[in-house]
């Protein structure tokens, strides 16, 4: 048994609510406690199967729950730290020890699941609760039940019914899709961050905004490679050959107003290329055969236990139900959305034509350029008007007093609080009543080490202890924001202010858990529940009472002014049926690869244009390729679950409906709205929650009327 004294994880924390200790903490203490966290779960293992007493709910589904003072939960503590930082401040060190845990932890999954004994206990206990004859078991709570049937069924979709060489063909399959799935991210992440395009000639930053220009001059001076070479002249953005310099990205704060505002349109060519192209050369970072490989082990998975393919395994466990279902909504969105959509393409190409002549055909990579100089022709609106109001710091605050007002908590920066990176800000979360609800980390802007996108997480979860303690959640929301530069603070565009919205939905979904059981709290619902709180929360970004609370002028503080609201609530539609129709794309595609009964063994970026054709109205590049870099139905836990984003928009229209009738900023509302969907975690079924929110089932008609889609539309 290990007894390293000095490893932080073996011990109570010493710091504020015992958050993580990160400044403390190495990868030897890191691997230390995951081998020794598998060790004792391995042990507590041997203690469930060796009892003698007859199986319990309380000897054998939460015989773990209270754990002796000194005795923590290695295995969790470890990993979670170690899987946060590995996709949020990551180096070459970090990734191999992913590498050479991977496979380890798979195989501990592995041995936990398939160990036979321990599912006749789990199955002898769910039997006397589900059988026909009387039993003299204690009675269990609603919470109690539903974990008991997910520990069953858990077991049961993970193997625990399959013979001996099924089992062993389980083995292989999962460990080596925990091994392709780590390569997957980490060959996207390298050849992301290894794209670089480098300006020296000023004439080229033509059209772009002074923001994005400053951003690129703050990159060329943090870059590494031109640091090595530079000199004292650096203060001015100058190299040792005394050129200026700037510096783009495919961060998507520096790719996306490239491809918006420059006039240079073979340098957007090159942009879109390098995005749309990255995992698909002729190198290390390839990911095509890495995708085609996880896609069949899945399907042979879901095969092996019983299922005809991978959807169907997984949407038995979801709101949806069926692969069907799934496609009925899509398929609806199509029909709803298409013509609209076309419509929307054709003004493109006519503000496209009107600006460069007849004969111009538009690319790809011209979409977003026009698509600018259409929204500012028809509504007078542009990011970068919005930008001086929209400051970090007051947006973070407008956020928080959103919160506030809704539902009566309050956020304090505490600078005691370890943070695994400078960027990143710790706060105290204080519900109405003054009692302690939460911490939540802030990370907000992008870094070499750091993979794109944005997500919510939790360095503890939540539960109460069989004492009454009830165990309060570490959370933390992760982006990849504008930064700030030397002349400006960091400056967001309302796209930003939705993101941000958006995780700030799923850290409250964690700050306000109240469950006994922690595999039951914060966000651990159904997959295409998750996105409610998330998607909910963006409905305030384009509400005027909600921007006028922290949208001030950086530098004159002057409140951002009502005509310019106005033009982005009229402008809140623009586009957005060919919006609806991308994700509808993904969805599709993400379920034409889930859907196969038979190996893939087809051409990867044939088969994606072939999928999502009918919801894409755009020119197709047959060398460009999505599915090399869609972590979330790769790598991440959307497999067969991408429409979630869809199914939840429809849920999030039709909740804030109910919002929009009793007051934006209702307080009774917003409680019911905790009460009945955001502290109960995946105690009950995620329908049986909303219709106690809202009294009926949801429906579509609320996202079709937000989007301005009629019935006439739709023909």
């Amino acid at each position: 048994m290990t007894t390293t004294d000095s490893n932080p994880f073996f011990h109570k924390y010493d710091t504020p609510h015992g958050t993580v200790p990160f400044g403390s903490i190495t990868l030897q203490h890191i691997e230390e406690a995951m081998t020794e966290g598998m060790r004792r779960e391995k042990e507590q293992m041997e203690r469930i199967c060796g009892n003698t007493a007859a199986p319990t709910f309380d000897n054998t589904i939460i015989y773990d729950d209270e754990k002796e003072d000194g005795y923590y939960d290695l295995l969790d503590r470890a990993s979670t730290v170690f899987y946060n930082i590995l996709s949020a401040d990551t180096n070459d060190e970090w990734d191999a020890l992913a590498n050479k845990m991977s496979p380890l932890l798979t195989q501990h999954a592995n041995d936990l699941r398939l160990n036979p004994v321990f599912f006749e206990r789990v199955k002898a206990v769910y039997d006397a609760y589900h059988g026909d004859e009387p039993t003299a078991l204690r009675s269990l709570t609603g919470e109690e039940k539903k974990l008991l049937d997910d520990t069953y069924t858990g077991l049961a979709r993970s193997g625990a019914l399959l013979d001996a060489k099924g089992k062993e063909t389980l083995r292989r399959l999962t460990e080596e899709a925990g091994l392709l799935s780590l390569q997957f991210s980490q060959n996207l992440q390298k050849e992301k961050k290894a794209y670089k395009l480098l300006i020296t000639d000023e004439a080229k930053l033509d059209g772009l905004p002074a923001t994005a220009i400053e951003a690129a001059a703050l990159a060329a001076k943090e870059d590494d490679g031109s640091r090595a070479a530079a000199t004292a002249a650096d203060a001015d953005n100058v190299s040792a050959t005394g050129e200026k310099r700037w510096l783009f990205t495919l961060d998507y704060p520096s790719w996306q107003p490239f491809m918006t505002y420059s006039t240079q349109r073979d340098l957007r060519r090159e942009m879109y290329m390098a995005y749309n192209t990255v995992c698909t050369h002729d190198n290390a970072e390839n990911n095509l055969a890495v995708c085609s490989r996880l896609i069949n082990i899945r399907r042979e998975i879901a095969q092996l236990l019983g299922y005809k393919d991978y959807a169907s395994f997984v949407l038995e466990r979801r709101m949806a139900g069926s692969p069907q279902n799934v496609y009925g909504l899509l398929n609806r969105l199509v029909e709803a959305y298409k013509p609209t959509a076309l419509e929307e393409e054709k003004a493109l190409e006519a503000m496209a034509k009107r600006l460069e002549g007849d004969d111009f055909v538009m690319q790809p990579w011209d979409k977003a350029f026009y698509a600018h100089k259409l929204k500012l022709a028809e509504y007078d609106i542009d990011a970068e008007m919005l930008r001086p109001y929209l400051r970090l710091e007051n947006v973070v605050e407008g956020v928080f007093g959103l919160a506030t007002t809704l539902y009566g908590i309050t956020f304090r920066e505490n600078k005691d609080i370890p943070v695994y990176h400078p960027d990143v800000k710790a706060y105290e979360v204080t519900d109405e009543d003054g009692s302690f609800l939460a911490v939540l980390y802030a990370d907000f802007f992008p870094r070499k080490g750091k993979r794109g996108g944005a997500w919510m997480t939790e360095y503890q979860s939540q539960y109460i202890k069989k004492s009454g303690e009830n165990v309060r959640p570490h959370v933390s929301v992760v982006m990849n924001f504008t930064k700030p530069t030397e002349e400006k603070p960091a400056l967001l565009t309302l796209g930003e202010v939705e993101t941000l919205l958006h995780e700030f939905g799923h850290a409250l979904h964690g700050i306000f858990a109240n469950t006994r059981f922690a595999s039951l709290s914060g966000t651990n619902v159904l997959w295409d529940f998750v996105e409610l709180p998330s998607q909910f929360m963006e409905n305030y970004a384009v509400e005027a009472d909600f921007l006028r609370t922290f949208a001030l002028h950086h530098e004159t503080g002057e409140c951002i002014p009502d005509h310019l609201i106005e033009r982005v609530v009229k402008a809140r539609n623009f586009n957005v049926a060919i919006a609806c129709l991308r994700q509808v794309s993904f969805g599709l595609l993400d379920m034409a690869y889930y859907t196969l009964e038979t190996e893939f063994a087809g051409d990867i970026k044939t088969f994606e244009k072939e999928a999502w054709a009918v919801a894409v109205t755009d020119k197709q590049l047959p060398e460009t390729c999505m599915t090399v870099q869609f972590s979330h139905i790769i790598s991440g836990g959307y497999a067969a679950g991408y429409y979630s984003y869809k199914w939840a928009e429809v849920l999030d229209a039709d909740a804030f409906a109910v919002f929009r009738r009793e007051g934006i900023f209702n307080r009774e509302t917003a409680r019911r709205f905790r009460d009945c969907i955001l502290s109960k975690g995946g105690t009950e079924h995620p329908m049986t929650l909303f219709v106690r929110f809202k009294g009926s089932e949801p429906s579509i008609d609320a996202l079709m009327e937000r989007n301005g889609i009629t019935p006439e539309k739709m023909s």
